[in-house]
């Protein structure tokens, strides 16, 4: 029984704080996190209403193995309605926050109304109280964080924040933790910021006990610890390069989008890549890689720390950002420089310092400032809408320009913020936005990579690759290899990636896990931690019941079938012009109507009533 069984209520309109049980009726059936605060929010909010609304909730939510001894279980989410998409939000981070809100006894922290002035909630094992936060409103995420260690003089206290970018409205605004881990995706950190709810603070020292079965616990997270130790991704390419091993990777085989969507190979890929992350700079002498790191009780270690080039244009004349920070990943490394064309990994190292320190999801981020280049170089906007910058592929000039007035909620950056979606909407081009239900595209190209195009499509969030990671097999081989341009067997494929991840998500652990783990590796750990009986079957069941739930939900919010497509560049104007993929499209329409039907679905995308009796939705 490793749920702390409580659940913190914090009612920001009347300013009041209570505890009440965790429904462990639905814990059995949602098992946690991603799932069971879904569910929460399912039963307590009405799917229709405003997502910056005070009628919509915000729910800090933890795993039943978040803060336990198995490997990566440091997670926690962030669930609530999406202002980017109006559809299901549930947005996933590590850090050491996860497992301190777990130590300080608490499942799930659920944040309805809104605060008639700024304030942050402060947690100190069972005492909760929220508190002032005039002060901290208008501050960085990175100051914010400062000034609450100060202020309370608690080293070992856990800081999720906003920043000015939430403030400001940008709609894709997140909510940070750490200082350099995130709930990054689809405006999380808006929906905090609407509610006055600047910071969460929490110290906890109770530790995480009620384990089932300790003595099956311990072999089976020591288990697993083993298959990732001796696994080459888990064990050897994510500790020494970080997910940016992928960059060299995905460009070669011709699915990197590429100045927003127009090529699928970029010819800088090289220059930002895992190695040349590690090639020492001629500028100050050191390389841009300073370490790697983990999350809590993480034994993977792919998290990267770097410091830009101290004599680079971005930095010359700010001394604070000379020290190392949060580094680049694949998908940041690819948004903030591939897709707008910029080669120069010093300036988006930079820029994703930018998206920390101001909490910004650098996905969205770059892929907007993608959008905005190409409506500028087609002349849709021009210099007297951007302050005289030439807003063009390949300038890193530019990409710093627009991060910084972002960040900001300053001129061009106000409408940045509002996401490509609206952004091309305006300016009258709504085909450049490379969105699925307003939500900006990943790091992979559905044209050079056929199921991770029906993934995109059908995610309940809207685009995004960790909903269900299907690369993993069509390029790595995991956990079996199919063919990335074949669209044949692709929607089971989809299905079960989109089920597995589901649980993984739930019980609090990184998806990262799954290169080397399946979920016979997982529900081990599961069963010995928590009451009840955690078969593989029994959790992929979860998994399938926690996605139905969520597609039920976008229903009712509003959402069709409608919405799982893709951007028409992707399926009918533009072929890959380069690579294996040369001349294809990505064949969604042969892929869909098999998806549905192995989802048990109608032809219309709705989960038919003996889909819902099967799953008791």
């Amino acid at each position: 029984m490793s749920w702390t069984k409580k659940v913190l209520r914090v009612n920001l309109t009347e300013g009041s704080i209570s505890e009440e049980p965790l429904n462990m009726e639905w814990a059995m059936d949602y098992l946690g996190q991603r799932g069971l605060a879904t569910k929460y929010l399912v039963e307590e909010t009405d799917p229709k209403s405003d997502a910056l609304s005070p009628e919509n909730k915000m729910i800090m939510t933890t795993g039943p193995l978040t803060g336990t001894i198995a490997s990566t279980a440091g997670r926690y989410s962030v669930v609530t309605k999406s202002p980017l998409t109006g559809a299901i939000a549930c947005s996933n981070s590590g850090g050491y926050i996860g497992n301190e809100m777990k130590n300080a006894g608490w499942d799930m922290i659920i944040f309805e109304g809104k605060a008639p002035n700024p304030v942050y909630l402060y947690i100190e094992n069972d005492k909760a109280e929220l508190l002032p936060a005039d002060d901290l409103w208008g501050k960085t995420v990175w100051e914010t964080d400062e000034l609450l260690h100060t202020k309370h003089q608690e080293p070992q206290l856990r800081v999720a924040a906003i920043g000015r970018s939430a403030e400001k409205g940008c709609l894709f605004a997140a909510i940070v933790n750490d200082l350099h881990r995130a709930a990054g995706r689809s405006g999380v950190g808006t929906v905090m910021a609407s509610k006055n709810l600047k910071a969460v603070a929490i110290r906890g020292t109770l530790g995480v006990g009620n384990i089932e079965n300790p003595k099956e616990f311990l072999q089976a997270t020591q288990d697993g610890k083993k298959v990732l130790a001796e696994n080459a991704v888990t064990g050897e390419g994510l500790p020494e390069h970080g997910t940016q091993v992928l960059m060299n990777v995905i460009n070669e085989v011709g699915a990197l989008p590429t100045r927003n969507h127009r090529e699928v190979q970029f010819e800088g890929a090289g220059k930002i890549s895992a190695e040349a992350m590690r090639e020492v700079r001629e500028g100050d002498g050191r390389a841009n890689l300073t370490t790697n790191a983990a999350c809590f009780g993480c034994t993977i270690a792919c998290q990267r720390v770097s410091t830009v080039d101290k004599t680079h244009f971005t930095v010359k004349d700010k001394p604070e950002y000379q020290g190392s920070s949060g580094g680049l990943e694949f998908e940041n490394a690819w948004s903030l420089g591939t897709d707008c064309g910029v080669d120069d990994l010093d300036a988006i190292t930079f820029a994703n310092y930018l998206c920390n320190e101001d909490g910004m999801d650098p996905i969205s981020l770059g892929a907007t400032i993608a959008a905005a280049m190409e409506l500028f170089e087609e002349g849709y906007i021009t210099v007297e809408n951007t302050d005289g910058v030439e807003l063009k592929f390949g300038s890193a000039e530019a990409l710093v320009w627009a991060t910084e007035v972002t960040a900001k909620g300053e001129g061009f950056g106000k409408e940045l913020g509002l996401g490509s979606k609206r952004l091309c909407e305006k300016y009258g081009r709504p085909e450049f936005s490379m969105t699925v239900k307003g939500q900006e595209f990943p790091a992979y190209d559905p044209r050079g990579i056929q199921g991770i195009g029906l993934a995109y499509a059908t995610s309940n969030r809207g685009a995004c690759h960790l909903r269900g990671y299907t690369v993993a097999s069509e390029i790595m081989g995991i956990p079996e290899k199919t063919d990335p341009l074949e669209t044949e067997g692709k929607a089971g494929l989809v299905k079960a990636f989109q089920d597995a991840t589901a649980v993984v998500d739930s019980v609090g652990i990184c998806v990262f896990s799954t290169f080397a783990w399946s979920m016979e590796d997982i529900a081990p750990q599961i069963d010995a931690a928590c009451e009840g009986d955690w078969s593989v079957d029994r959790c992929l069941e979860v998994g399938e019941r926690i996605w139905t739930m969520e597609r039920d939900y976008n229903l009712a919010a509003g959402l069709t079938a409608m919405d799982d497509t893709l951007p028409k560049r992707l399926i009918k104007d533009i072929a890959a012009k380069s690579g294996p993929a040369e001349g294809r499209v990505n064949d969604l329409s042969k892929m869909l109507p098999e998806y549905y039907e192995v989802r048990g679905w109608t032809p219309d995308g709705v989960p038919t009533e003996e889909t819902r009796q099967r799953l008791g939705l």
